[in-house]
């Protein structure tokens, strides 16, 4: 037998005395403070001062360390915003209540304590217990104190054990929800309206990315999850909601690394009467002010870089990126050959009908992306890799689309809206094209969407900013599996 197999039998022991009490599992535990309030609260006052007061509180919380010292003994509480230590004395709780402690409390158990604040003679905080309470009997012990859950595989397949044993966890989820109130305050600020549109959609539309498939039993139809909520939000900006913003879930199949998980957060939103111009000084000024209110800085280190959000962000085209970063001249940019035979160079696929935008991106992608470590927007887009996307009046070769990128990695994307009805039905019947000729992560032809189109989109800029990348930068995280919950992992044979 294991030695945790051992241990949970004999918490299996005392679980079923503490059940023959039948005491257990009770639910009429009441708490009236947390631990950082109280930290807080009494911070200026001294033994003598909290001896006088005599204040009450009721506490609760998962034992994290327990020292039994006879007739009098401590523990240590965790709640959902830090620990606050507990004293226990047989004379102050009564003889049953202590040897209940004694006996079957154990490290992880959750309980509730009642007493009166107090100073120890080192001058730590702590409640002197007047009455306790074993609220949940644990069976499987807590890892190591001194060790802590080291295996970054079960931090990710166990997160529940993940936020028991390790603040900074806890606290990357915390920032994590500040991070979307933030956002959600911001464009409520500023008159856009927050609302929810299909995740099952019978044609998948928004972005160029291979959809999961599931079925409706009932309406025996095939549905795809959505890859984003793109073009229901412009629906709705056709209806004459002018500013319209989403936080949304989207679901694409495709590998998993420390950047990409199938199912991730995105804000988008739809700015009529605004174009990519417009959305990128809102950008900014979204991080600018989120960092700060977040982070406390327009500065955060990540992973060794220090990134500034308080200058304005750096603009190049795309072609200009290739330029410098490439070493390319400007009539090279504008060669395939060239810059077919510099993907080939890099072991990189080429296929025959890529044109000259399909090959000015696969080289952007593969040589510049992860150089552009400062927030950079990367504006002017080809057309042919923009679906979605306006022309520019200029070169209709190119599109009033961006790209911001922080630390190597896109955050966002953004572009003035492609509201030619009969343009749009072109692009569509491209992407439908290259979908018959195997390309899984092609558009669908969405003649609904068209329709819509023709009722009239106004003038109109959109933009999907990644959540959980943007967390990632906030929270000095690593891997994408590091800011969500519960990240998905290939089940595993045991």
């Amino acid at each position: 037998m294991s030695e945790d197999s051992e241990i949970i039998r004999v918490r299996r022991d005392k679980l079923a005395r503490w059940r023959a009490s039948g005491r257990a599992y009770g639910n009429g535990f009441r708490r009236d403070a947390l631990s950082a309030q109280l930290h807080e609260r009494f911070a200026e006052m001294d033994k003598a001062a909290l001896e006088q007061a005599e204040v009450q509180v009721a506490v609760a919380g998962r034992v994290m360390l327990r020292r039994v010292m006879g007739k009098a003994s401590f523990i240590t509480l965790q709640d959902v915003e830090g620990q606050i230590q507990c004293y226990i004395r047989k004379d102050d709780v009564g003889e049953a209540a202590y040897q209940e402690f004694d006996e079957l409390w154990d490290l992880g158990d959750i309980v509730g304590v009642q007493g009166v604040m107090m100073r120890t003679n080192k001058g730590e905080l702590t409640v002197q217990a007047h009455r306790i309470e074993l609220l949940n009997k644990t069976l499987r012990p807590l890892p190591e104190k001194y060790h802590g859950l080291a295996d970054q595989e079960i931090k990710y397949r166990q997160r529940y054990l993940d936020l028991i044993m390790n603040p900074d966890s806890r606290e990357i989820f915390q920032l994590r929800s500040r991070v979307v109130s933030g956002i959600r305050g911001f464009f409520e600020a500023r008159g856009f309206m927050e609302v929810e549109t299909p995740m099952m959609q019978v044609i998948p539309g928004g972005a160029t990315a291979r959809p999961f498939i599931t079925h409706h039993n009932a309406l025996d139809l095939e549905l795809y999850l959505r890859v984003a909520p793109e073009l229901f939000l412009k629906r709705l900006t056709v209806g004459g909601f002018e500013r319209v913003f989403e936080i949304n879930r989207n679901f694409r199949n495709e590998g998993l690394s420390t950047r990409h998980n199938p199912e991730f957060t995105m804000l988008e939103f739809y700015w009529a009467y605004a174009d990519f111009e417009d959305l990128m000084a809102l950008t900014q000024e979204l991080l600018s002010s989120l960092v700060t209110e977040v982070v406390g800085s327009v500065k955060i280190d990540y992973q060794g870089e220090t990134l500034d959000f308080s200058l304005p962000a750096e603009h190049m085209t795309m072609a200009e990126s290739l330029v410098r970063f490439v070493g390319l001249s400007p009539a090279e940019v504008e060669d395939p050959g060239k810059l077919a035979e510099l993907l080939r160079e890099m072991n990189l696929t080429v296929e025959p009908d890529w044109g000259l935008g399909k090959l000015q991106m696969e080289l952007f992608e593969a040589r510049v992306e992860d150089r552009l470590m400062q927030p950079t927007f990367i504006t002017h887009y080809p057309a042919e890799v923009s679906p979605l996307s306006r022309r520019n009046d200029d070169n209709p070769a190119l599109a009033d689309r961006f790209e911001l990128f922080i630390a190597g990695r896109e955050i966002a994307n953004g572009f003035s809206e492609l509201n030619d009805p009969e343009d749009q039905a072109e692009r569509f019947m491209h992407q439908s094209q290259q979908k018959s000729r195997g390309d899984l992560e092609a558009m669908h032809f969405d003649q609904d969407y068209i329709t819509a189109l023709e009722y009239g989109l106004p003038p109109t800029a959109g933009e999907g900013l990644g959540i959980d990348r943007l967390v990632m930068l906030l929270a000095n995280a690593p891997s994408i599996r590091d800011v969500l919950f519960f990240p998905l992992m290939r089940p595993r044979d045991d």
